[in-house]
């Protein structure tokens, strides 16, 4: 695999390839990108192993790559863990002038191209966006919801409701966290998301 040695020439083909389980194997895209013509040497790998989330691969083709080269890879969503983080690390690859490829997607992305490349690519992005909004709006959705029947949003209480309230008493009247953490038994911090959530919720209601 490539070692990040001297950069002989501008306009390189580097390849990447990536698994993020154990059980995943790179095979099929390391024959794909053999078969598109990438030397193994420049090839660039990461594969999850135990609880190990570091990409060195990645990192390492980001120093190596130069204005003029073209990283590819099998499917554009190996270059990330999720959408956002695609599209951004392409776009910034943009802004270096290195140009994307994808050889296996249903409409291969080629961001050299100046027609059916670049419209894919900004599918994609404005899929990204409807997503956001869309899960947005279910989170919302969810939410009020939830309020309707009474339920609690977020995350359960660790500590008693009345405890919570009483916290909500002496901090109306003046008390300090470390006063009110020695009065209800509430460390510090939950204290503070607790009462930082009742201030949220009663700016919502008015």
């Amino acid at each position: 695999m490539a070692n990040g040695s001297d950069h002989p020439s501008a306009g390189l083909s580097l390849g990447y390839a990536r698994v993020s389980t154990t059980k995943q194997h790179l095979e099929r895209q390391l024959d794909a990108l053999t078969a598109a013509g990438i030397p193994e040497p420049r090839i660039y790998t990461d594969k999850k192993t135990g609880a190990s989330v570091e990409r060195e691969g990645l990192t390492a083709l980001l120093a190596y790559a130069r204005p003029g080269d073209t990283v590819v890879i099998y499917t554009l969503d190996r270059l990330g863990r999720n959408l956002r983080e695609v599209l951004n690390l392409v776009h910034d690859l943009a802004e270096r002038g290195i140009d994307v490829r994808s050889l296996a997607d249903p409409l291969p992305i080629n961001t050299a191209d100046e027609g059916m490349g670049r419209i894919a690519f900004l599918l994609l992005a404005l899929f990204a966006e409807m997503e956001r909004t869309f899960t947005a709006e279910r989170a919302a959705h969810a939410r009020a919801v939830a309020e309707a029947a009474g339920r609690r949003v977020g995350r359960p209480l660790a500590h008693p409701e009345d405890k919570i309230e009483y916290a909500r008493l002496l901090k109306e009247q003046g008390c300090s966290l470390g006063q009110i953490a020695a009065k209800t038994g509430i460390p510090k911090a939950s204290l503070h998301r607790y009462l930082t959530e009742l201030v949220l919720s009663a700016r919502e209601k008015s």
